[in-house]
């Protein structure tokens, strides 16, 4: 079995992949494992929990389910749109038919970049609508393009701005020395900065300028290692900074109501209304019956009608982008909770309440 790497517009024609901005396609394209198979080799197997989300490229793929019934998946027809038994675990046996390759994606991380992606379209709206941060859009924008923040929670993203703090600085200023411990980062409202770095007893060598809307100092934030260069003002300008603190807050998952399966089907049984939050082509792929579908990009938008009287349940893939459809939500005043595992985990549960178009 070879490996190789496939374009970004083959990645665009697939669901929910399809729903990606250009920024989180690239972050996207380096996560891929595409894999080529012969004729009769086993890309998975009926019972497997691999945690992996698996679309067809080329030639194709028959799908055999516990009672032997069998449905052939041939690249470029309307299924191979839609990941391959997208269940865990496996509810059918996949076989190659011919010579086949496929892209792999590790399912919890496509949803989180997902969620991520669509909550900062989320927030996007609110500062292209708010006439607060008309001098400050640009650089809270390409904030929320970086990959920095990729690993907070998406249910944090409205946190990130509460927790920056704005400093002057003055040409010259140095910010940042090579060798001291880190205890924050820095984002570049307004200015311009240099980055020079030291080699044994030698003068600091200048090795880049910094613009607007640039990081720096996260990486020893991070890996918890010394400054690796010195950093200072090259002209006057505005610094935004995250103390270590606020970062290692980020990173903590805010809590939210998530249960079991069978406690989400009770509170449905009494009155709750399911409500999936993703994106229409997954919804209209299959979904639970009865299901409202407000997509986690649309939500800002979509939000009102839903009524604040009501419990919501929330579901999704993986349970990530409705984790953070839950605080948007919990935020605008309304009851939801959330299905842990989201429907790849619970398919044999509710398998007979889906229902397609």
């Amino acid at each position: 079995m070879a490996r190789e790497s496939i374009d970004k517009s083959l990645l665009q024609t697939f669901v929910p992949v399809n729903a990606l901005s250009g920024d989180q396609l690239d972050w996207l394209l380096d996560q891929q494992e595409v894999c080529r198979y012969v004729s009769g080799d086993v890309l998975f197997s009926l019972g497997d929990e691999d945690n992996t989300t698996i679309y067809l490229l080329s030639g194709k793929v028959e799908l055999t389910d516990e009672n032997g019934v069998a449905e052939v998946v041939s690249a470029g027809d309307s299924a191979s749109w839609h990941p391959l038994d997208h269940a865990q675990p496996r509810r059918s046996t996949a076989r190659a038919v011919g010579e086949v390759s496929v892209v792999r994606f590790d399912s919890f991380r496509l949803d989180t970049i997902l969620s991520w992606d669509q909550s900062a379209g989320y927030v996007i709206l609110d500062i292209n609508a708010n006439s607060a941060y008309q001098n400050d859009r640009e650089w809270m924008i390409r904030l929320l393009r970086s990959k920095l923040f990729h690993r907070v929670p998406p249910t944090n993203i409205l946190e990130i701005f509460r927790r920056l703090r704005a400093f002057r600085q003055k040409e010259g200023d140095v910010i940042i020395r090579q060798g001291e411990a880190a205890d924050c980062c820095y984002i570049l409202k307004e200015g311009v900065c240099e980055v020079a770095v030291s080699m044994g007893d030698n003068e600091p060598t200048p090795v880049a300028m910094l613009e607007e809307g640039q990081w720096f100092g996260e990486e020893a934030l991070l890996s918890g290692k010394p400054r690796n260069a010195t950093v200072a003002m090259a002209t006057d300008g505005v610094l935004m900074r995250l103390d270590r603190k606020d970062f290692d807050a980020l990173l903590r998952e805010p809590i939210i109501n998530t249960l079991p399966v069978d406690k989400v089907q009770e509170a449905v049984e009494k009155g709750a209304t399911w409500l999936d939050v993703r994106t229409s082509d997954e919804f209209d792929q299959g979904h639970l019956g009865g299901a409202a579908n407000m997509p986690l990009n649309v939500l800002r938008l979509k939000s009102r009608l839903l009524d604040p009287s009501r419990t919501y349940a929330a579901y999704c893939d993986t349970g990530r982008r409705s984790a953070t459809a839950a605080f948007l939500l919990k935020n605008a005043g309304l009851d939801v909770i959330v299905l842990d595992g989201g429907l790849n985990a619970n398919a044999a549960t509710l398998n007979e309440s889906m229902t397609q178009g």
